[in-house]
């Protein structure tokens, strides 16, 4: 009989006669709050109307800042913010660039 054999020999059953119990931790998943940040910084280098991407930009990284801290609320009221004031920026920008092409034809036709 080898030693580790004789040493639980040797215990003899356990103690406490109640079964084993287990403990269930339900972890909480994190809702995915999404913080536009790269739709920002496409705004805030391509199409910076009115400062507009500049602007989303720094909510949108409030609201990383929020996600990060834990603050999910904070975090969805930044990224609403930001992702409004994206969505006014693709736009003003859209408009601006079909502007600037329409208005330069127009003009080159006028004076034909």
């Amino acid at each position: 009989m080898l030693k580790e054999e004789h040493e639980v020999a040797a215990l003899g059953a356990p103690h406490n006669p109640a079964p084993p119990t287990s403990t269930v931790i339900h972890i909480r998943s994190e809702t995915s709050v999404p913080d536009h940040v790269v739709w920002s910084l496409f705004n805030t280098l391509f199409m910076n109307s009115c400062c507009l991407g500049f602007i989303a930009f720094a909510y949108s990284v409030k609201s990383r800042d929020r996600k990060m801290v834990g603050d999910m609320t904070g975090a969805q009221a930044y990224a609403s913010t930001a992702k409004c004031l994206n969505i006014w920026a693709l736009i003003l920008g859209i408009i601006t660039t079909i502007l600037l092409i329409i208005i330069p034809i127009l003009i080159l036709q006028a004076y034909q």
